[in-house]
């Protein structure tokens, strides 16, 4: 039975990676999570405020408009609130290459172009595998057109494509006007891989302190129908790797995200609710599906539902959205 595949030119012994959050931050967990059957490990995201907050423009620049907009700053987390700051974060790459054989991925996340592109270089000399550049974006200005918005996407992939030799994948939200003409410029630009999707986690209205409120849910199988479909979609239509992040929960939802033509899986929810063990169990349950269903190769199940290998490619498109309003009945 071969579960090896290949993610951003990395040989890995499953598809089964963990994804970005605090499960690396402990060098012992993830240890742990290596000896369950992790294949690799994205830590967790190093964000564009935390390296930008650090300039001493950005501090006079506060300080002059803090008495005016002391509402809207207070939206971002103190220095002291994250996690590992810069430094600490250089050398915590260090501490996971010295604790675990498997791959480390690095995670910048970010949506301008700037001097904290530069900090992956530095993740590169700490020992990063690879990166993942976590494009986190959400329109508000009524002035900028969609093309814009992606023109500056291009502008943070080709800063770090000029500062890395690494390879490094591009985590996208879904909310793009047409993914695979942008995952074409992705790849242009200089990118190895896309991981489909990052969550954008909606905030929640207090009406009675009059306070916008952050919430944290964890994801469900629910969620994996829409990264199916884009995956599915993309499969084949570029050299870049691709990466299924979120809805991946039971031994079904992996092998769908294989068969829609994903490289790996990204696994989080499912062991922040159930431990390290719940990934040793799941990869034990896609091996015993693959012998069920004779499998000898995780390379043959890969994209076999994929768009372009689909028996019915229609499904996936407009077809698709008619037969479903028929099916309902009243």
């Amino acid at each position: 039975m071969k579960l090896t595949t290949n993610y951003l030119g990395l040989e890995l012994k499953s598809p089964f990676v963990v994804g970005a959050s605090p499960l690396g931050d402990d060098p012992d967990m993830a240890k742990r999570l290596e000896d369950c059957g992790a294949s690799a490990l994205v830590m967790h995201s190093l964000f564009e405020e935390q390296l930008t907050s650090e300039s001493a423009a950005l501090t006079a620049l506060t300080e002059s408009i803090e008495e005016s907009y002391a509402e809207a700053l207070s939206y971002f987390p103190e220095s002291a609130e994250y996690a590992l700051g810069p430094e600490d974060y250089l050398d915590h790459i260090s501490r996971l290459k010295k604790r675990v054989s498997i791959p480390v991925i690095a995670s910048l996340n970010g949506r301008t172009p700037g001097g904290w592109i530069g900090h992956a270089k530095l993740m590169e000399e700490a020992g990063a595998d690879a990166i993942e550049l976590n494009i986190y974006d959400v329109p508000t200005d009524q002035e900028e057109s969609g093309a814009e918005l992606e023109a500056r996407v291009m502008e943070v992939i080709s800063g770090v494509r000029g500062k890395v030799k690494i390879p490094f994948a591009v985590k996208l939200s879904p909310f793009y006007s047409s993914l695979p003409n942008l995952a074409k410029n992705i790849h242009l630009a200089g990118a190895n891989g896309l991981v489909l999707f990052n969550r954008f986690y909606q905030p929640d209205l207090d009406i009675e302190d009059l306070n916008v409120e952050p919430k944290l849910f964890l994801s469900t199988s629910s969620e994996l129908l829409l990264r199916l479909r884009w995956m599915a979609i993309l499969h084949g239509k570029s050299p870049l790797s691709l990466a299924l992040s979120g809805g991946v929960h039971k031994v079904h939802d992996a092998v769908k995200g294989v068969m829609a033509g994903a490289d790996v899986l990204q696994i989080v929810s499912l062991i922040l609710r159930h431990g390290p063990q719940s990934l040793e169990t799941l990869i034990k349950d896609f091996t015993a599906w693959m012998q069920e269903h004779d499998y000898k190769d995780v390379a043959e199940m890969r994209g076999c539902l994929s768009h372009r290998n689909s028996p019915d490619p229609g499904a996936f498109e407009r077809a698709n959205y008619l037969r479903v309003l028929q099916l309902w009945k009243v």
